[in-house]
């Protein structure tokens, strides 16, 4: 029998070939400063206004899908070529800048904020956002950059991102995932000095979960998301960051481990040490029990103790504070998931499960976890 070998598979990214007076071009596409700059927008506008409506307005596909005579005509256009000056210095200067926060608090140059969320409204063309809480949250980083607030922020990367909403020939509303093509996104795969990528693990009931660490780049401000398409995960797990807010509760409290506590190994992972870390909504709770974890494991302290250090530097906003915005995980379901992690923190089982209980008295009670006592002290409503 002829002894086969297993064939060799290679991956190739291309990039376009940008004449030289348009090489700023690329620099500009893969950070979305731009998208609240209309200077910046009709720059990409002017190559080609049909095609520009055909990639969904995302400059990195239009750069690699353009005609390479109209990118030739552009580097000869002096009118062009003035425009892209006026944009890319504005965007440098926006870079180097010093920003309201550095002039008004430079003697807090210590300070770091990590901004937990699950969902990010940055622009169209990266459809990691469903509505309201993801808007702001994009809002949020724009506005960062531009008082130059010293943060950085985690989300999870889906690539089917969430629904897309269109009638059928019968009038009926039909719903529609497109998969996203990272690779045609303004994203970069996170890698340490040695070229290889970042992954970050996060243990789940029967199996470890790996996840890779995206980042995007807004302004001034850092991006990271998790992704778990990995191949040396199993197909359930390589689906948890498939869709935001896809399936139900099990894969709902999943998504919320990875968000949570692998946000916070890959911030450590990438050497970032936040003061504080910020949670919008109640998502990314689980990062106040990696939080203690880690205060427990590098120091001798109590469980109550850590608490209190993470308490002090948690904080918890929420713009839908309703029962119906508020995820309730059953004790069962906490548990399974939790089991083995439950001793990293020095709790029992029953320690445990009533740090998210209302009423400690009732054990059959739900999960509130945006309601956990040991998570944040400062809390505000948006």
């Amino acid at each position: 029998m002829a002894d086969f070998a297993s064939p060799t598979i290679r991956t190739f990214q291309v990039f376009p070939d940008l004449p030289d007076p348009i090489k700023p071009l690329n620099d500009l596409a893969r950070n979305l400063w731009w998208v609240w700059h209309p200077d910046g927008v009709e720059l990409f506008r002017r190559l080609d206004r049909k095609l520009w409506d055909e990639v969904n307005h995302n400059p990195v596909k239009m750069l690699g899908a353009i005609d390479q005579e109209k990118l030739a005509a552009a580097a000869m256009d002096e009118g062009y070529l003035a425009h892209l000056s006026r944009v890319y210095n504005q965007f440098k200067e926006h870079l180097s800048e010093k920003g309201w926060y550095q002039k008004a608090h430079g003697d807090r140059a210590d300070l770091l904020v990590a901004y937990f969320s699950a969902e990010f409204g940055l622009h169209e063309s990266l459809p990691i956002y469903s509505g309201g809480l993801g808007i702001l949250a994009g809002d949020h980083l724009k506005s960062a950059s531009e008082i130059g607030l010293p943060l950085v922020a985690v989300g999870l990367l889906y690539r089917q991102g969430y629904f897309q909403q269109y009638l059928s020939a019968d009038g009926w509303q039909q719903e529609a995932y497109p998969e996203l093509d990272f690779y045609n996104l303004p994203i970069q795969p996170m890698k340490y000095a040695d070229g290889s990528e970042v992954h970050v693990r996060v243990d789940m009931p029967d199996n470890a979960v790996f996840c890779k660490v995206w980042k995007v780049s807004i302004g001034r401000i850092p991006l990271y998301l998790l992704d778990t398409n990995l191949s040396e995960n199993a197909p359930a797990d390589r689906d948890i960051t498939s869709r935001l807010y896809g399936g139900g509760t099990e894969m709902r409290i999943k998504q919320e481990i990875v968000l949570g506590i692998g946000g916070v190994r890959a911030l450590e992972a990438l050497n970032i040490q936040p003061k504080v870390f910020h949670m919008n909504e109640g998502h990314s709770a689980f990062l106040a029990l990696e939080r203690i974890r880690i205060l427990l494991n590098d120091n001798a302290v109590t469980f109550d103790e850590a608490r209190q250090q993470v308490m002090a530097s948690n904080v918890f906003t929420t713009h839908t504070p309703v029962p119906a915005g508020i995820d309730m995980f059953p004790p069962d379901l906490v548990s399974k998931y939790f089991k083995s992690y439950i001793p990293s923190l020095k709790l029992d089982e029953e320690g445990f499960l009533a740090l998210g209980r209302e009423d400690v008295s009732n054990k059959k009670q739900g999960f509130p976890w945006p309601c956990l006592r040991f998570a944040w002290p400062t809390t505000s409503t948006v």
